[in-house]
């Protein structure tokens, strides 16, 4: 039922090029960028990433409690790309565990503007 979800960041550049490094083991690339919003993603059918410079041109700002969940589909897949997360300038924000036995196992970073992301994988 998702389409994209949006996130607001101060730069650009650095926000599409995390992001596409981040998620091109998985198919993603840049799909199209306007200037102030590009989608990032596998196709256009496909739930999506969108990066922003906000609407109002204000700083961005991470909401408190909201997150991103991105399902790579294996646990060592949600390993690999904390890791590589942490590597292009994320910060930890729960390492990657169980954290329901059999049943979640996740990983938590931080972007660069704060925007807080999980991977995951059910089981």
């Amino acid at each position: 039922m998702i389409g994209y979800v949006t996130i607001g960041v101060s730069d650009m550049e650095k926000a599409k090029a995390f992001y596409t490094a981040l998620l091109e083991d998985l198919g993603a690339s840049v799909l199209f960028d306007m200037d102030r919003i590009a989608m990032i993603g596998k196709g256009m059918g496909e739930p999506m990433l969108a990066v922003c410079i906000p609407y109002n041109e204000e700083d961005p700002s991470p909401g408190n409690g909201n997150m991103i969940a991105i399902n790579p589909g294996s646990k060592e897949l949600v390993d690999k790309l904390y890791h590589k997360a942490i590597e292009l300038g994320g910060t930890c924000d729960g390492e990657p565990g169980q954290r329901i036995p059999d049943m979640f196992y996740g990983a938590y970073f931080r972007d660069p503007d704060g925007n807080k992301v999980a991977f995951y994988q059910f089981g």
